[in-house]
């Protein structure tokens, strides 16, 4: 019999004996079922993963499966009816142009020239990527029965439970749909959450991409700035209450472009002050896998510790892995998950299954944590290569953040908006990336990075997406030559560090 048949029937089999077990009870153990029906591990932990993705039963790492409590007797985790008057508000502001503005996205997707050192990518270099992991698992996944068949709409059941485990706290499978990519991810959530027209809050600076998707839907991005310790929680209540806005989209952990990670006192704050103004906050958890070595624990997902359904959170495979893999997950509890569900459905369908099989084979093989080893360790290594050699060459690029992850730093030009020199404020930049790319070496300006008037000029480098550290020095270097040009004034005044 095909394991996709096996699978079936076990899950049929297993949902027809639940009322055997009272709400909370530990069904039989993985192995005593496969003893039982004579069916391998893999069997089993598929069928008990597709009860899962239907609310049947629980999984808990290390300790087994439960029959779920029923949705009409158990104690409510948190009230989501909230989400009835923030899904139907009607907006009073005026419609926005639907704009689509690209020229962001482009810079960390357009390939370079051949020898341009690239200070701009946005993903891991090949030498970083998993390759033979997921070539390996690719043609593994392509072997599976039925691997080349119609998926579930939703995403398959076990790559669902895989995400909900690593989003943590009572995230379950049922509130997991799986996507093609984190852009995708947000473009659906933001469809979802608000209409055109109405304003969203975003932090400042932020990711171009996820303001691009904003502008195109017709929405008004609304600007909350961040420190170090990430989005300042008196001025997000303040732009909720000046805004009106029922959206707030955020990078809790290695903000793009900052590197910051929200605070732990702060975390609190964010959903008790969106709760309470009906709103829903979009988490970008795009880096989590690309900790550096020197990190320590990570904060848990801000989904992880909401139970009102405000989270809606996004995370994804692809920044991990490559730019061609492109599984990603949307979290979400309450009214809208269906209303996420549909938007999906109809823009995409669904994700083809052999992407979804082989991410289910490679996160399942021994080469993953050993890949997620070997990055961790190598990117604490290119971001100290960049950050001395910055130092050395470039002092008077303020660098006021080094990040524990992610893949890039994010440099203030010296001056700014009204400084004795344009040259150093947010018009230099684009002066300084084309006097960069003259001199070898790409770079990404800061100004697209914000939806309103930047304080100050500013460049974000890659680490990721460059051969190793020899490039790196090579890259700054160049970098180096590129301000003499651009800051160098007739008078003879010095370049930044000189």
């Amino acid at each position: 019999m095909h394991e996709r048949s096996s699978v079936g029937e076990l899950a049929k089999q297993l949902r027809r004996e639940l009322d055997r077990y009272s709400p909370g009870e530990k069904l039989p153990s993985s192995r005593a079922l496969v003893e039982r029906f004579r069916v391998s591990p893999v069997t089993v932990s598929r069928a008990l993963a597709q009860l899962a993705a239907e609310g049947l039963v629980v999984t808990r790492p290390g300790a087994g499966a439960f029959r779920a409590q029923p949705h009409g007797r158990a104690a409510p985790a948190g009230d989501t009816a909230w989400q009835e008057v923030a899904l139907s508000a009607d907006t009073t502001a005026d419609l926005v142009p639907r704009s689509v503005d690209a020229s962001g996205v482009l810079v960390s997707l357009a390939a370079p020239s051949p020898g341009v050192i690239e200070f701009n990518g946005g993903y891991l270099h090949p030498s970083l990527q998993p390759e033979r992991a997921m070539a390996a698992a690719l043609s593994r996944a392509g072997r599976r029965p039925g691997a080349w068949g119609r998926p579930p709409m939703e995403g398959l059941p076990e790559l669902r439970e895989w995400f909900a485990r690593s989003i943590g706290g009572a995230v379950t499978a049922a509130e997991v749909l799986i996507t093609s990519g984190g852009q995708s991810a947000l473009t659906t959530a933001l469809r979802a959450l608000a209409p055109p027209g109405a304003p969203v809050l975003v932090e400042s600076p932020t990711y171009p991409g996820m303001l691009a998707i904003a502008r195109a839907a017709g929405l008004r991005p609304v600007p909350v700035p961040v420190d170090a310790d990430g989005v300042k929680p008196d001025l997000l209540a303040d732009a909720f209450r000046a805004s009106g806005a029922r959206v707030f989209v955020c990078q809790p952990l290695f903000q793009n472009p900052t590197g910051a990670v929200l605070a732990p006192q702060r975390r609190g704050e964010v959903l008790r002050i969106a709760r309470e103004a009906g709103a829903f906050v979009v988490e970008d958890d795009f880096v989590r896998r690309l900790v550096h070595e020197d990190a320590g624990p990570l904060p848990r997902p801000l989904a992880a510790d909401d139970v009102d359904g405000v989270v809606v959170h996004v995370c994804s495979l692809t920044k991990a892995t490559s730019p061609s893999f492109r599984v990603s997950a949307l979290a979400a509890r309450g009214p809208v998950l269906e209303r996420l569900r549909a938007i999906q459905v109809v823009d995409t369908f669904f994700v083809p299954r052999p992407l979804q099989e082989a991410a289910l084979e490679l996160v399942g093989s021994p080469a993953w944590p050993r890949h997620l080893r070997a990055v961790s360790a190598a990117l604490k290594v290119r971001r100290d290569a960049m950050t001395s050699a910055l130092r050395a060459r470039l002092p008077d690029l303020a660098l006021p953040h080094i990040p524990s992850g992610g893949y890039h730093l994010w440099l203030r030009l010296p001056g700014g908006t009204g400084g004795t020199s344009e040259a150093f404020g947010p018009g230099g930049e684009s002066a300084l990336a084309a006097a960069a790319l003259r001199a070898g070496v790409a770079i990404t300006p800061g100004r697209p990075y914000f939806s309103a008037e930047p304080p100050a000029g500013h460049l974000r480098l890659s680490f990721a997406a460059v051969a190793g550290t020899g490039e790196i020095a090579e890259g700054v270097r160049r970098l180096r030559a590129a301000c003499d040009e651009v800051f160098s004034a007739p008078d003879g005044r010095p370049a930044p560090g000189a």
